[in-house]
């Protein structure tokens, strides 16, 4: 049996029932043109044929015994089944997208077989105006989301006519990836403290300027009000105890349309999906009598390694609190303080090693390990009020067996006290938000969708107008 590391074995320790701890994704594809009404189901049929063409990674299930005193480990899986993995499935009357959203919604609050590799692979026919979509799951302990990713794009091609493609689990194994955000820093909270306490040891000085550092975040807060703190969230419908059970809602953007705000008001891609998610968040949140007084703060990864020296090496991952601005009934003031809160975290990180970078940033994360112990999500106050995380996809069109793929959703974790999970990427000219939430404290979630776009719309009429700066 192959040890596991540390930092895949805390997903695993982390998960129960109430908390499923992997990501998925869904595709939308176009049947190619000359398809016959079995083409999914031929489809089906060759790739579960292909039982030895599957790699070692997607073979291997968790195992932990006495012999490895209780620590989980990867053994081979030797009864390997590959149509369990590889399903087929029809969505019911009418066949709408709302339809395909419900399925997609149950299919993820389902926990992921330990006695088996973690992982899932579901075809789903029937989808309408003659569409069919894909729906893939995949433990943390196994991929995190980035990686999961570029392992589809990998199993896609740029050219229409391309036929016989390799499925996913059968690419070969490719050198593992770092978890990227909140899992990253969790892991190294969790799994890594003697390699923290021998980095801190080598380089004393860098040890010494995290507590100033952290001292001139909380001076900033004090004195700008756009600046979000640790603990500073209000307590919200979104800060509650979760259920396994999820609901998942998923809608395109055209790029085009969010560019046009960043020319005319010299912002971000990620500042107008923060822009879009706070004016959906109000609109919802006003809906259910349930919005707090004070704005709502969302924990946002984002990378830094534009701001940095390349020859570091790693990871330039840092975490930033935002203000959301939810308080504020205009777009134009919210957005203003969203891009503030923004700029401000990102010059909080500016000449910092990438060890201060990380203690400051697992400063904001570590207060999510609180909720996970018995009562803590009702005694403790929320760290932020919900992760919003932008991912960037494939830059131009995918086809698989020379069907097109006209969407590309992720689907995330929500944890315990953080209800509802955000996470967009980017693929062929639009952007993709994909919304995870827990299905009993999130009623109604589709709702977002349509005050994603009215928040869009707000922002653009602000831009138009010049209102923002």
């Amino acid at each position: 049996m192959r040890p596991m590391p540390i930092t895949d074995s805390l997903f695993l320790l982390l998960e129960t029932r109430e908390h499923p701890v992997h990501v998925g994704g869904l595709q939308l594809y176009d049947l190619p043109e000359g398809a016959g009404p079995d083409f999914l189901g031929e489809l089906h049929r060759r790739l579960i044929a292909g039982t030895d063409e599957v790699d070692a990674k997607f073979r291997r299930r968790p195992q932990r015994s006495v012999s490895t005193l209780g620590q989980w480990g990867w053994t081979t899986d030797e009864q390997f089944d590959l149509e369990y993995h590889v399903r087929l499935s029809a969505l019911p009357r009418p066949r709408r997208i709302r339809e395909l959203l419900e399925l997609v919604g149950r299919l993820h609050g389902s926990l992921l077989d330990r006695h088996r590799p973690l992982w899932e692979y579901h075809l789903i026919e029937g989808v309408e105006k003659r569409r069919f979509a894909v729906y893939t799951k995949v433990h943390h302990a196994v991929n995190d989301g980035v990686a999961a990713l570029a392992l589809l794009q990998r199993a896609l091609s740029e050219d229409p006519d391309a036929r016989n493609m390799r499925p996913m689990w059968a690419l070969g194994a490719r050198p593992p990836r770092e978890a990227t955000g909140v899992w990253q820093l969790l892991a190294q909270l969790a799994g890594s403290p003697m390699r923290t306490v021998g980095t801190v040891a080598r380089t004393v000085g860098d040890a010494l300027g995290i507590g100033p550092a952290a001292l001139a975040a909380v001076r900033a807060g004090i004195a700008d009000s756009s600046v979000a703190l640790p603990l500073q969230a209000p307590r919200s419908m979104l800060n509650v105890p979760i259920t396994g059970a999820r609901r998942f809602a998923a809608q395109s953007w055209p790029l085009e349309r969010i560019r046009a705000v960043c020319a005319a008001t010299g912002v971000t891609v990620n500042d107008v999906v923060l822009g879009m998610s706070a004016g959906a968040l109000r609109a919802y949140l006003l809906e259910r009598d349930a919005l707090p007084d004070r704005a709502l703060i969302a924990m946002v990864p984002v990378s830094l390694r534009a701001d940095r020296d390349s020859s570091d090496g790693g990871n330039a991952i840092g975490v930033i609190l935002c203000n959301l601005g939810t308080d504020l009934a205009d777009p134009a003031e919210r957005f203003t303080r969203i891009r503030s809160s923004m700029d401000h975290g990102k010059r909080a990180y500016e000449g910092r090693s990438m060890l201060q970078i990380m203690a400051l940033s697992a400063a904001m994360v570590a207060p999510l390990l609180t909720p996970m112990l018995p009562g803590g999500t009702r005694f403790a106050p929320p760290p932020f009020n919900l992760i919003i995380s932008n991912i960037p996809g494939p830059p131009r069109p995918l086809y698989w067996e020379g069907a097109p793929l006209r969407g590309l959703y992720p689907l995330s974790v929500p944890l315990e006290g953080q209800a509802l999970n955000v996470t967009v990427t980017t693929y062929a000219g639009n952007l993709e938000f994909g919304l995870t939430g827990c299905r009993s404290s999130v009623p109604r979630l589709q709702r977002l969708l349509t005050h994603l776009e009215d928040a869009l719309v707000d922002l653009e009429t602000a831009a138009t107008v010049g209102r923002t700066p």
